[in-house]
Protein backbone atom coordinates (compact mmCIF):
# COMPACT_ATOMS: atom_id res chain seq x y z
CA UNK A 1 0.00 0.00 0.00
CA UNK A 2 1.06 3.60 -0.54
CA UNK A 3 2.32 6.03 2.10
CA UNK A 4 -0.32 7.27 4.47
CA UNK A 5 -0.94 10.75 5.73
CA UNK A 6 -1.37 9.79 9.37
CA UNK A 7 2.40 9.89 9.87
CA UNK A 8 2.10 13.66 9.76
CA UNK A 9 0.14 13.70 13.00
CA UNK A 10 1.67 10.71 14.77
CA UNK A 11 3.27 12.92 17.40
CA UNK A 12 -0.01 14.49 18.47
CA UNK A 13 -0.44 14.54 22.24
CA UNK A 14 -3.67 12.86 23.35
CA UNK A 15 -4.79 13.45 26.92
CA UNK A 16 -1.23 13.82 28.12
CA UNK A 17 0.24 10.89 26.15
CA UNK A 18 1.64 10.52 22.64
CA UNK A 19 -1.02 9.39 20.16
CA UNK A 20 -0.20 7.68 16.88
CA UNK A 21 -2.39 6.08 14.23
CA UNK A 22 -2.44 2.30 13.69
CA UNK A 23 -0.11 0.64 11.17
CA UNK A 24 -1.25 0.13 7.59
CA UNK A 25 -1.84 -3.52 8.40
CA UNK A 26 -2.53 -4.81 11.89
CA UNK A 27 -4.10 -8.01 13.15
CA UNK A 28 -5.74 -8.23 16.58
CA UNK A 29 -6.89 -11.44 18.26
CA UNK A 30 -9.27 -11.51 21.24
CA UNK A 31 -10.78 -14.01 23.65
CA UNK A 32 -14.49 -13.59 24.38
CA UNK A 33 -15.91 -14.76 27.70
CA UNK A 34 -19.41 -14.95 29.15
CA UNK A 35 -19.52 -14.56 32.93
CA UNK A 36 -15.85 -15.54 33.06
CA UNK A 37 -16.11 -18.61 30.79
CA UNK A 38 -14.32 -18.47 27.43
CA UNK A 39 -16.86 -19.00 24.66
CA UNK A 40 -15.23 -17.73 21.46
CA UNK A 41 -12.23 -16.21 19.80
CA UNK A 42 -12.26 -13.42 17.26
CA UNK A 43 -9.63 -11.99 14.92
CA UNK A 44 -9.71 -8.56 13.25
CA UNK A 45 -7.56 -7.63 10.28
CA UNK A 46 -7.32 -3.88 9.70
CA UNK A 47 -5.77 -2.63 6.46
CA UNK A 48 -5.61 0.95 5.21
CA UNK A 49 -3.53 3.28 3.04
CA UNK A 50 -4.64 6.62 4.47
CA UNK A 51 -7.48 7.03 1.98
CA UNK A 52 -9.27 3.67 2.05
CA UNK A 53 -9.63 0.95 4.64
CA UNK A 54 -10.91 -2.58 5.08
CA UNK A 55 -11.63 -4.39 8.33
CA UNK A 56 -12.30 -8.12 8.36
CA UNK A 57 -13.61 -9.90 11.45
CA UNK A 58 -13.61 -13.69 11.77
CA UNK A 59 -15.02 -15.34 14.89
CA UNK A 60 -15.65 -18.90 15.95
CA UNK A 61 -17.17 -20.36 19.08
CA UNK A 62 -15.39 -22.74 21.45
CA UNK A 63 -16.66 -26.12 22.63
CA UNK A 64 -20.27 -26.83 21.68
CA UNK A 65 -20.57 -23.27 20.34
CA UNK A 66 -18.10 -24.24 17.60
CA UNK A 67 -20.93 -26.28 16.05
CA UNK A 68 -22.67 -23.05 15.11
CA UNK A 69 -20.00 -22.37 12.52
CA UNK A 70 -18.19 -19.12 11.86
CA UNK A 71 -19.05 -15.44 11.59
CA UNK A 72 -17.29 -13.25 9.05
CA UNK A 73 -17.93 -9.53 8.89
CA UNK A 74 -16.32 -7.07 6.51
CA UNK A 75 -16.35 -3.28 6.47
CA UNK A 76 -14.73 -1.29 3.72
CA UNK A 77 -14.75 2.40 3.00
CA UNK A 78 -12.92 5.70 3.13
CA UNK A 79 -10.50 7.28 5.59
CA UNK A 80 -11.43 10.95 6.02
CA UNK A 81 -10.05 13.71 8.25
CA UNK A 82 -13.09 13.10 10.51
CA UNK A 83 -12.53 9.33 10.73
CA UNK A 84 -13.78 6.24 8.93
CA UNK A 85 -16.63 6.51 6.40
CA UNK A 86 -17.98 3.04 5.60
CA UNK A 87 -19.20 2.26 2.09
CA UNK A 88 -20.13 -1.39 2.49
CA UNK A 89 -20.75 -3.71 5.44
CA UNK A 90 -21.28 -7.46 5.03
CA UNK A 91 -22.23 -9.94 7.77
CA UNK A 92 -21.94 -13.61 6.79
CA UNK A 93 -22.83 -16.41 9.21
CA UNK A 94 -23.04 -20.15 8.85
CA UNK A 95 -26.65 -21.20 8.24
CA UNK A 96 -28.04 -17.66 7.94
CA UNK A 97 -28.77 -15.17 5.21
CA UNK A 98 -26.09 -12.60 4.53
CA UNK A 99 -26.80 -9.10 5.85
CA UNK A 100 -25.48 -6.19 3.82
CA UNK A 101 -25.47 -2.39 4.12
CA UNK A 102 -24.40 -0.12 1.24
CA UNK A 103 -23.82 3.55 2.06
CA UNK A 104 -24.01 6.29 -0.59
CA UNK A 105 -22.59 9.45 0.98
CA UNK A 106 -23.37 11.57 -2.11
CA UNK A 107 -27.02 10.53 -2.34
CA UNK A 108 -27.25 10.40 1.47
CA UNK A 109 -28.92 6.99 1.40
CA UNK A 110 -28.27 3.54 2.85
CA UNK A 111 -29.44 0.33 1.23
CA UNK A 112 -29.84 -2.57 3.65
CA UNK A 113 -30.73 -6.17 2.89
CA UNK A 114 -31.05 -9.26 5.05
CA UNK A 115 -34.16 -11.18 4.02
CA UNK A 116 -36.33 -10.19 1.09
CA UNK A 117 -35.89 -7.13 -1.07
CA UNK A 118 -33.34 -4.38 -0.32
CA UNK A 119 -34.58 -1.39 1.65
CA UNK A 120 -33.39 2.11 0.75
CA UNK A 121 -33.51 4.65 3.59
CA UNK A 122 -32.21 8.15 4.33
CA UNK A 123 -28.67 8.12 5.67
CA UNK A 124 -28.57 8.96 9.41
CA UNK A 125 -26.43 11.87 10.54
CA UNK A 126 -23.64 9.86 12.19
CA UNK A 127 -23.78 6.80 9.96
CA UNK A 128 -21.39 3.99 10.76
CA UNK A 129 -21.49 0.22 10.69
CA UNK A 130 -21.56 -2.60 13.21
CA UNK A 131 -17.91 -3.50 12.72
CA UNK A 132 -15.95 -0.32 12.10
CA UNK A 133 -17.29 2.10 14.73
CA UNK A 134 -15.00 0.75 17.49
CA UNK A 135 -11.98 1.41 15.25
CA UNK A 136 -13.11 4.91 14.34
CA UNK A 137 -11.43 6.35 17.44
CA UNK A 138 -8.05 5.36 15.98
CA UNK A 139 -8.61 7.46 12.85
CA UNK A 140 -10.65 10.45 14.04
CA UNK A 141 -9.19 13.58 15.61
CA UNK A 142 -8.79 13.24 19.40
CA UNK A 143 -12.15 13.40 21.17
CA UNK A 144 -12.83 14.69 24.66
CA UNK A 145 -16.61 14.81 24.73
CA UNK A 146 -19.63 12.71 23.81
CA UNK A 147 -19.36 10.58 20.66
CA UNK A 148 -22.47 9.38 18.76
CA UNK A 149 -22.79 6.68 16.10
CA UNK A 150 -25.82 5.61 14.06
CA UNK A 151 -24.81 1.98 13.66
CA UNK A 152 -26.01 0.07 10.57
CA UNK A 153 -25.85 -3.73 10.36
CA UNK A 154 -27.74 -4.66 7.20
CA UNK A 155 -30.94 -5.39 9.14
CA UNK A 156 -31.57 -2.03 10.74
CA UNK A 157 -29.90 0.72 12.72
CA UNK A 158 -29.38 1.75 16.33
CA UNK A 159 -27.97 4.86 17.96
CA UNK A 160 -24.92 4.46 20.17
CA UNK A 161 -23.78 7.36 22.35
CA UNK A 162 -20.49 7.04 24.22
CA UNK A 163 -19.19 9.37 26.91
CA UNK A 164 -15.65 9.63 28.30
CA UNK A 165 -15.13 7.49 31.41
CA UNK A 166 -11.59 8.39 32.39
CA UNK A 167 -8.35 6.54 31.86
CA UNK A 168 -6.11 4.05 33.58
CA UNK A 169 -3.93 0.99 33.16
CA UNK A 170 -5.68 -2.26 32.33
CA UNK A 171 -4.30 -5.80 32.38
CA UNK A 172 -4.49 -8.13 29.38
CA UNK A 173 -2.70 -11.34 28.36
CA UNK A 174 -0.33 -9.04 26.42
CA UNK A 175 0.49 -7.05 29.55
CA UNK A 176 -0.72 -3.70 30.80
CA UNK A 177 -1.92 -0.86 28.59
CA UNK A 178 -2.51 2.79 29.34
CA UNK A 179 -6.08 3.13 28.08
CA UNK A 180 -8.92 5.61 27.81
CA UNK A 181 -12.47 4.50 28.53
CA UNK A 182 -15.68 5.33 26.66
CA UNK A 183 -18.97 4.22 28.17
CA UNK A 184 -22.41 3.63 26.75
CA UNK A 185 -25.53 3.21 28.88
CA UNK A 186 -26.32 2.92 32.62
CA UNK A 187 -24.53 0.43 34.92
CA UNK A 188 -27.15 -2.32 34.42
CA UNK A 189 -27.04 -2.12 30.59
CA UNK A 190 -23.57 -0.88 29.85
CA UNK A 191 -20.84 -1.13 27.21
CA UNK A 192 -17.24 -0.19 27.96
CA UNK A 193 -14.66 0.48 25.24
CA UNK A 194 -11.07 0.51 26.50
CA UNK A 195 -8.72 2.06 23.90
CA UNK A 196 -4.95 1.69 24.22
CA UNK A 197 -3.21 5.07 23.98
CA UNK A 198 0.18 3.63 23.02
CA UNK A 199 -1.44 1.51 20.28
CA UNK A 200 -3.15 4.32 18.42
CA UNK A 201 -6.45 4.03 20.35
CA UNK A 202 -7.15 0.51 19.13
CA UNK A 203 -9.68 -1.35 21.31
CA UNK A 204 -7.98 -3.76 23.71
CA UNK A 205 -10.90 -4.53 26.03
CA UNK A 206 -14.66 -4.39 25.51
CA UNK A 207 -17.09 -5.19 28.32
CA UNK A 208 -20.86 -5.55 27.89
CA UNK A 209 -23.10 -5.90 30.92
CA UNK A 210 -26.72 -6.78 30.12
CA UNK A 211 -29.82 -5.99 32.17
CA UNK A 212 -30.02 -9.53 33.57
CA UNK A 213 -26.44 -9.26 34.86
CA UNK A 214 -24.83 -11.31 32.09
CA UNK A 215 -21.33 -10.02 31.44
CA UNK A 216 -19.47 -10.43 28.16
CA UNK A 217 -15.81 -9.49 27.97
CA UNK A 218 -13.57 -9.25 24.91
CA UNK A 219 -9.85 -8.96 25.72
CA UNK A 220 -6.95 -8.68 23.33
CA UNK A 221 -4.52 -11.63 23.29
CA UNK A 222 -2.34 -10.77 20.30
CA UNK A 223 -1.43 -7.76 18.20
CA UNK A 224 0.60 -8.20 15.02
CA UNK A 225 2.92 -6.41 14.47
CA UNK A 226 3.70 -6.21 18.22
Amino acid sequence: MSSWFWLAISALAWAGAVWSAPPQRVELAYDISRNGLRIAEVVYLLEHDGSRYQITETSKGRGVLALRGTIRRTSRGLVSPQGLKPLEFVDERTGRNTARALIDWNAKTVTQQYQGEPSVEPLPAQAHDRLAFAFDFAFAPPRRGEVAFDVLNGRGQSRHVYTPGGRGRIKTPLGEFEAVLYVRGPPDDRTELWLAVERGLLPVRIVVTEKDGTRFEQVVTKITPP
